[in-house]
């Protein structure tokens, strides 16, 4: 049984960091909570066509957030470091 890539793969992270390291075929997307370094590995090499090279997954831990008087937690979630072989992704492939 797959799973669809597309429920594996959430969303690209644009940051500055993350753009920084395009230079060394290295691409960030925050991932499904259930998701392991094969299925991102498939994933990533079904929806853009390119050899993935290495994965890394990061779980970041929730986060302290305040509004004037409100205080509450901003989600945790998890994402992936996917290393390229060869090739580059173009963020526009990814469907909803």
């Amino acid at each position: 049984m797959s799973i669809n890539p597309y429920k594996i793969i959430v969303e690209p992270i644009l940051t500055e960091k993350s753009v920084n390291l395009k230079e060394l075929n290295k691409y960030i997307f925050k991932v499904n909570d259930n998701a392991n370094k094969i299925s991102v590995k498939h994933a990533v090499e079904q929806i853009f066509k390119v050899k993935v090279n290495d994965v890394k997954i990061i779980n970041t831990k929730d986060k302290k957030a305040r509004v004037g008087r409100y205080e509450g937690y901003r989600s945790g979630f998890k994402k992936a470091i996917v290393t390229l072989k060869e090739g580059k992704i173009e963020y526009t492939n990814i469907k909803k």
